[in-house]
């Protein structure tokens, strides 16, 4: 026979924060009797109840029994003394593969892993409750840090991709070699005069405000890097972008130098143009170009360029005239064209770790 209870919006919002205590320091015994009674307050049959949380049906009822006569004294408050059992090895290959698969795959309907939540996976799958102070422990030595999502497009070609990785970027580094030419990724960014939201501090409550004209007007870069020595080249317009200037740009580029040059861009409209595609066939004696795969911004290491610009120019930052922000733009791409060691940082990374290549010397 399963057991029907009304608790008060009062009596459930003191069990869930005690709850949410219990998660905390770790105490096993408790988290059971609180989830219990709040799946009981939900009307959940005893049955479910007893199997969800791994006890027989009547334990179920003396909790019950004991909180309707005793209320908040029925609840246990001591934990056991010392430290939570440790996971075996094969107990925590198998945690690293459930977390690896997301919380959704393992039947939470978030897509946010947080400590309480790997908290309640652990005791779920490995009947082990660990304090969350330890278990964020426990993750670092797993191998695990607390990390900020990114998009990746759903047409992504992995094996383009990968094919792109390791054998495209290797031929086009060794050709760069061979021909000594300038080895350039090219790319475009937009900075907007109503500005850009950042991270920064701020007083708990008091979330900062950044006036803005609301004005849609947009500084728009053309940019080429250097992958070896890290020349920036790059050219500043209020224009669209399109094939006419995207070429002229890059004759500006052609006249400034005298190695052959190899170009690496993604497939934007304006850099595949009929247009564009005759001027490069018209300068391939010097000039060769090569796409990247598409959806692959993650590929192309001046994307860190324009992040940096606008992280240090752009970000909570309020522009009264356009000139403001032409003047901000342009005087941090000033700064980076004539700091080629600044650049190589900014791409440095990058490239070790996406690229897998260490730069040329």
């Amino acid at each position: 026979m399963n057991c029907t209870i009304t608790f008060c919006q009062a009596t459930v919002k003191e069990l869930t924060r005690r709850l949410h205590a219990a998660y905390c320091s770790g105490n096993a015994s408790l988290i059971k009797r609180l989830s219990a009674l709040l799946l009981l307050a939900e009307r959940r049959p005893v049955s479910r109840i007893a199997e969800r949380i791994g006890v027989c049906k009547q334990t179920i009822y003396n909790w019950l029994h004991a909180f309707v006569l005793d209320r908040y004294d029925s609840l246990p408050t001591r934990r056991p003394p010392g430290r939570p059992a440790k996971l075996t090895a094969a107990q925590r290959q198998r945690l690293c593969e459930l977390i690896d698969g997301g919380p959704e795959a393992a039947g939470y309907r978030t897509g946010c892993w947080n400590s309480a939540l790997i908290q309640d996976l652990i005791q779920r799958e490995f009947q082990r409750c660990y304090n969350v102070h330890y278990l964020a422990e426990l993750l670092r030595h797993l191998g695990y840090s607390y990390q900020k999502a990114r998009f990746v497009s759903d047409h992504l070609d992995e094996a383009r991709r990968q094919h792109w990785l390791t054998v495209t970027w290797p031929a086009i580094v060794q050709q760069a070699r061979v021909t000594q030419a300038l080895l350039l990724f090219g790319d475009e960014a937009s900075f907007a005069q109503w500005g850009s939201l950042g991270y920064t501090w701020s007083k708990r409550g008091q979330q900062p405000l950044v006036k803005t004209t609301g004005k849609r007007k947009g500084y728009k870069v053309l940019g080429l890097i250097e992958y070896v020595s890290g020349q920036l080249f790059y050219q500043g317009q209020t224009e669209r972008l399109n094939a006419e200037r995207y070429c002229a740009f890059l004759l500006t580029v052609l006249e400034s130098t005298k190695q052959p040059l190899i170009l690496i861009q993604d497939g934007a409209r304006y850099h595949t143009a009929r247009a564009t595609q005759v001027f490069v066939a018209q300068h391939a004696e010097r000039l060769q170009v090569y796409q990247l795969p598409s959806y692959s911004p993650d590929y192309n290491p001046i994307e860190h360029l324009w992040r940096n610009v606008k992280r240090e120019q752009t970000h909570n930052r309020y522009f009264a005239t356009f000139e403001s922000l032409t003047q901000a733009v342009e005087e941090s791409l000033a700064a980076f064209q004539g700091a080629r060691a600044a650049v190589k940082q900014l791409m440095g990374t990058h490239l070790d770790q996406v690229l897998g290549l260490t730069q040329a010397a």
